[in-house]
């Protein structure tokens, strides 16, 4: 079997491996058809029944500068997390504690954060709400009464986001601190109460010379999560 290295890099396999969270844009203005061939191709990811239940809000321009200014003032008014869903467990417990741990210092490390720099830390937790500098922002929202299998679905979309923008070129950063202040986002976007956020995407070209970029997050073997029955 050809290991991913011998893959030929055209494949859908490169564009998943070459997938990460950047957090540095270039300011690069992504063109309207791009984003129309990202978006039209993502929707082709699977849903039960093929009820396709996301939604997807895109921002640029002006309305993404006044969205991040917005943003930003709460977290530096230390506004209470408001997020519309549990996304992480209410209690850590290993083996997980330890990779969030170490993701957390991995990319610390690269910026010369040190432990207990706490000022640095706001610093670089702000930086979700600038967007990394990315010229675009996807907000994906899902029907509030809709249950686990559409969220399933969503995150299926939201994945076909992130390959397809590999293939074109671009890179994305998940964020699920963008909708830690739903009331702020749905107010400027003009999103009905009936609709739940999900996460902000960050989307543009990677900004090469920033050190944020060059963190490689590790994968567990598959022994650790993989079981074969024969």
């Amino acid at each position: 079997m050809d290991t991913i290295e011998q893959l030929p890099q055209n494949t859908a396999l490169a564009a998943i491996t070459s997938r990460k969270s950047i957090r540095g844009f270039l300011p690069d203005t992504i063109p309207a058809q791009l984003l129309h061939t990202l978006l039209q191709t993502a929707s082709r990811a699977p849903s039960g029944s093929n009820i396709q239940p996301w939604k997807v809000h895109v921002v640029s321009g002006q309305a993404r500068d006044a969205l991040s200014a917005a943003l930003l003032d709460a977290f530096h008014a230390s506004t209470p997390n408001q997020c519309e869903y549990q996304y992480y467990p209410k209690e850590w417990r290993e083996p997980y504690l330890a990779r969030r741990r170490e993701n957390g210092w991995s990319l610390y490390n690269i910026l010369g954060i040190q432990k207990g720099d706490k000022a640095a830390m706001q610093r670089q937790h702000a930086r979700n709400f600038e967007f990394f500098d990315a010229p675009v922002v996807l907000f994906v929202t899902l029907d509030s009464d809709m249950e686990q299998g559409s969220w399933l679905d969503t995150g299926m979309f939201i994945q076909n986001i992130m390959i397809a923008a590999r293939a074109l070129g671009l890179h994305t950063c998940p964020q699920v601190a963008l909708v830690n202040y739903p009331a702020i986002v749905k107010q400027h976007l003009a999103i009905s109460a009936e609709q739940t956020l999900v996460c902000g995407i960050s989307l543009g070209y990677e900004d090469t010379s920033n050190p944020a970029n060059n963190l490689v997050t590790t994968r567990v073997p598959l022994e650790e999560f993989v079981t074969f029955h024969e």
